[in-house]
Parts: C-alpha cells; structure tokens; sequence
C-alpha cells in the first residue's frame, strides 16, 4: 500500500464525486506525479486499453515526464502488457523513452515498431483470445523476480468511467484484457475519466475460471449476455485513484478508395449468391470484421445492400457501423472495443439513447472466443500484408522479417469462422514502382493464416472462392482473380514452372520452386521492384 501522505492534499472534484460512489476510493485520490516514485525499474506493468481507446492517460504520461525530466531514457523500463494497442500519445512517448524493455500482445505505431525492429523491445504477438488467460497462468512472469509471487503483474493502471458502491469498476470504450489484468496484479490505480459519459450497463463481463473448472460460454446470440456491467476487484489493492479529463485519441480513419469500393462490391455480390444458393440465411450469419478502409468500405457496403436484420460478433467496431446502425438493418453488435474517430464519436455520444441498446462490449476472451464463433457461424473479415498462391497469408512482417502491429485476432476468427475471408489489394503502393508490391505472392515470407483456415480471397479485382479446392486448383484461381494485371502473367509463369518441376520429382501437392520462391521479395530489396526479368 502506498503512504496516506500521497493522497493527503488532493480534494475531488465534483464531477469526480459523482462517478466514484466507493468513499474508500476518493480517501486515495493522488496526482499521477506523485505516484511516479513508487514505480521501480523492472516492473511488470498491465494497462487497460484496446484499438486505442479505453487505456490510461494520466499516471503513464507523468512516468514518461518524470524519464525526460531526469535524462532516465533507458534507465526506468518496464514489461508492458494491455489488450492490443493504446494510445500513441502514450506508448509511442514510451518507446521513444526506451522506457519498455517487452511488450505483449499488440501494439501500433512507428516509434515502438521501430524499437522492436531493431532489438530494442522484446515483442511477441499472441493470438488475443489466448493472451489473457497465459497472462493468468503467469506464462509471461516465469522468469519475474521480486513482488508478490502469487501475482503476474506488479501493477495494473486501468481508466473507468464509473465506481460502483461495491468497488467495482466501469469501463469505458474497451473491455479488453482488462478483468484478467487486474485479477492478475498486485497493486492498483484506477483512473477515472470524467470527460466521457459513464458506459454503465454497455458491459458484459464474465468472469472465467482456469481449467479444469472452466465453463461454455451459454451464448446463442450475439445479445446474450451472461455477465455483469462492471468489473469486480479486490478494494484492497487499489491504492490510488486518479482523475482524467482526457478524450481516447483515435485519429482519422483510413478513407474508402474507388479499389476499397470495388473490393466490397464483389464480397457482396459473393455474399447474395451464397444466399441465393441457401448456404446462408437471408440476414447472413453475425459478422466480424478488421480495421481499415476495406472493412468500412464493405460495412458501408452492407448498409447499401439489400440485406438486413444484421448482427455483428466483432473484436472492434470502428466508423462505418455507426452508419449502418442508422439505416435500421443491423439489429445487434458486440465487440471488445468501439474505436472510432473523433468526428463519429461525438455523433455516438450525442445519440447515445439511440445505440445503448444495440452495442455490447466483452473481455477480449469472450469477444474472441473460437467456442463462440464456431457456434454463431461467423463470417470473418480480415486483411492481410500479402497471400501466396496457395493462400498461406502473412499478416505480421513484411519482407518476412520486419514486425509491423502483431496478429491481433484475426486467427481466432478465421480459424474457427463458417467462413474465413481475407481481403487486400492486389498491390500496395511503393515509392519505386508506379504498380507497387504485389500483394498475390509465389511463397508468403511470413505465414500466420494457413492454407487449412480461408474459404475466400477477394481484392478489387475479382474474388476466388477456394473452398473444396486442391492446392493445384486454388493457384491458378488466385492468379486469375484477384492478382494484379501487372504481375499475372509473372505468377502464373511461376506456378507452371514449379508445376513442371514437381511433377517430374513426385512432389506437387503444393508445387514450389524453393530456388525462386522468395525472389520477387529479394528483388524489391535489392531493386525496389516486384517485377523480373525472368524467373532463372
């Protein structure tokens, strides 16, 4: 427990009384800078926060004062662990600080991607539904040294909108792993946001047991809920409270382009012809989909489109659902995280009577549950860096090496989903080819999507659907359909080559050139183009 004399000369405010209904709380009411001295170098850190909103704002950014004012860089670091991403006021200030020595799950932007590149931080990107429970069974802590042993962490710093009388607590814009953080550490700091509304009653949280005492999920539908709408804790290890004003920064969002548009059109089309065909129901099947400009541009899609009574089973709702929901034609949504843009969030706050209802937000464990996906028959949604022509997919490093944000969720829904979607342009721009990178590749340089989890690829130039397909029948499909006209010929010359080859050798299950299987990455490194010459 810290010294009464921290909280000794804070007085709350009264915005601040209205959302804390626990006295014992507001008697450890501290300003963040002097919590600062109670952090040691080495320890373990737990945040709240997912997709960059609901993470602490205030105790971080006084850590991060206290390194710059006292020239700590690299001296004061810490083990960080939140649900995914936060914001990158806050741990892009972090990494610049040299103040994380490793990070888990996920994280996004360019100072701390930049630190991990180069061996700065120690980084390892986990399936989300997983991530919580292993932090549980102390799978990160093994090598820990010091504090309370029966703990994995040595402080959790999580925002809430709102204390109960019972102690505990409301979350804001994101659940998380935040019930698993705070289970997990030894010492806790509330902040508490009084600059956004309270989200009480937005929450389903459940608690979940470790094998062997562990529980389904009795969810059926995406509105079920099985929870309760706050988080419970122990009062006895919160140690301070601290009050935030400050909004989530979310940033704009990536714009919808005429290719994102064209993508979106053929998913849907695919989607009315699997109705057509009864594979599915009138309304589809809930669905999940990624971040980006492809996901809105197919959300505004579906708002477009003849379908309606929609559900959502998500990991992240971002700007186009807003929309989508205003149309009348999705009934329900349920996500770990409603990310959206400055703009959008000041509508949702404005109109908050009008979504209450039809919003729910879960710990990541459950949002991102394989039990529950598989039950719903969710169609998943998601982007990757690239595909080869046999459909392995590559969602973390680019040129096979380079970490970009992390897995995230993806494979907890394409692994388990009744259909696993991946969608992408077929290039990406580059400064040194007017075509860009081909996204349709011989041999993915990185795989996390094996060619066993997706049903459908689909880019702005057509779609292939591989299900029921061989290795050698899903080839010349994904060349045919969705590469760029700039580099079909070049992978279908590949392909034929390898075919060739490995029949010759008894060897062409899955047809590859190990020799050149690699070469238009190698020679965008060495020449700044995907386009050969010749393949030998």
């Amino acid at each position: 427990m810290l010294p009464s004399r921290v909280c000794r000369s804070v007085q709350p405010s009264a915005a601040l009384r209205s959302r804390v209904a626990r006295q014992s709380y507001l008697n450890k009411l501290a300003r963040p800078q002097d919590l600062v001295s109670h952090f040691k170098n080495g320890d373990y850190i737990g945040w709240s926060g997912f997709t960059g909103v609901g993470y602490p704002k205030e105790t971080p950014a006084a850590l991060a004062e206290h390194v710059e004012k006292n020239n700590l860089q690299g001296d004061l670091r810490f083990s960080l662990f939140v649900g995914a991403s936060t914001g990158p006021e806050i741990e892009e200030r972090w990494a610049r600080n040299k103040m994380i020595s490793r990070r888990f799950p996920h994280q996004v932007g360019k100072s701390i991607a930049k630190a991990i590149n180069h061996g700065e931080i120690e980084f390892a990107d986990t399936h989300l539904s997983m991530f919580a429970q292993n932090l549980t069974y102390g799978f990160y802590s093994l090598d820990k040294k010091g504090g309370d042993k029966t703990k994995p962490l040595d402080w959790a710093i999580v925002e809430a909108t709102e204390i109960l009388s019972d102690g505990s607590i409301v979350p804001g814009a994101s659940v998380g792993a935040t019930p698993e953080i705070l289970a997990s550490a030894d010492k806790i700091i509330i902040e508490v946001n009084t600059a956004l509304p309270s989200f009480k009653g937005l929450h389903d949280i459940n608690p979940i047991a470790a094998p062997p005492y562990r529980l389904p999920f009795l969810i059926t539908h995406c509105a079920d809920r099985i929870g309760t709408p706050s988080i419970q804790i122990d009062p006895e290890r919160v140690v301070a409270i601290v009050e935030s004003n400050k909004p989530d920064n979310t940033g704009q969002n990536a714009p919808e382009t005429e290719d994102s548009k064209k993508l979106a059109g053929h998913l849907i089309q695919f989607l009315e012809d699997e109705v057509a065909a009864g594979r599915m129901p009138k309304n589809l099947h809930p669905i999940q989909s990624g971040i980006g400009n492809v996901a809105n541009s197919i959300i505004t899609g579906l708002a477009q489109s003849k379908f309606e009574h929609l559900n959502v089973w998500t990991e992240v709702l971002q700007d186009a659902f807003i929309p989508l929901l205003d149309t009348g034609k999705l009934d329900f949504a349920t996500a770990t995280s409603i990310r959206l843009s400055p703009e959008m969030f000041k509508t949702f706050y404005e109109n908050w009577d009008r979504y209450f209802d039809k919003l729910l937000l879960r710990p990541q464990q459950t949002a991102n549950s394989p039990e529950i996906i598989r039950r719903l028959g969710v169609i998943a949604l998601n982007t990757p860096l690239e595909i080869d022509i046999f459909s392995h997919a590559n969602s973390t490093n680019a040129l096979g090496s380079r970490m970009l944000n992390g897995l995230g969720g993806s494979a907890d829904f394409l692994r388990n989903a009744k259909l696993s979607v991946m969608h992408t342009p077929s290039a990406r721009p580059s400064k040194t080819d007017p075509t860009g990178i081909s996204c349709i590749v011989p041999f993915a340089s990185h795989i996390d999507q094996t060619e066993h989890d997706l049903d459908v690829i689909v880019t702005e130039q057509g779609l292939a659907d591989l299900r029921g397909l061989s290795p050698r029948q899903r080839a010349p499909l994904i060349i045919s359909k969705c590469a760029h006209p700039d580099y079909k010929d070049q992978l279908m010359d590949y392909y034929e080559r390898a075919l060739h080859e490995c029949l010759a050798k008894g060897s062409a299950h899955m047809p590859h050139m190990l020799r050149n299987a690699f070469k238009m990455h190698i020679n965008f490194e060495e020449h700044g183009t995907m386009k050969l010459d010749k393949w030998d």
